[in-house]
């Protein structure tokens, strides 16, 4: 983890280079995808879905308590969220729509002003920050 300063515009700009963002994208499909089948099994995803951290109330902390039931339905119903047509994959396609779609949300409750989060190395964030600054490195 480290801790970065962005915005939604640095999202925002990361998501319009097609060939940054969906490299990411295809990178992070492949190395989901263990058995090559060019689908995301729930089991598959289950690590990255963990990853998203939506039960992280303060500053990496997990302070929701949900008993066991209440977590596999939480993170079923996320895979549900990738899995647009219902088939019980993931395929590339899906993958990408929802990933653009979550780093919008994040961008847009960004908003313009810049902010100081905590990211984790490998994160669709972390990629957009590290765009971000190589543009100024050049």
């Amino acid at each position: 983890m480290s801790v970065e300063i962005l915005d939604g515009a640095t999202i925002r700009d990361f998501l319009e280079d097609e060939g940054a963002f969906n490299g990411s994208v295809e990178d992070r499909f492949a190395s989901l995808d263990t058995d090559r089948d060019g689908r995301l099994s729930y089991a598959e995803m289950a690590r990255e879905l963990m990853s998203l951290r939506v039960l992280e109330t303060h500053f990496g902390v997990d302070e929701v308590k949900l008993s066991r039931d209440e977590l596999v339905q939480l993170y079923h119903g996320l895979f549900a969220r990738f899995d647009h047509d219902g088939n019980g994959a993931v395929d590339l396609e899906e993958f990408r729509a929802e990933m653009r779609e979550m780093m919008l949300a994040v961008a847009n409750g960004l908003g313009f002003l810049p902010v100081q989060m905590v990211v984790e190395e490998g994160s669709f964030l972390k990629m957009a920050v590290e765009r971000e600054a190589a543009k100024y490195e050049a």
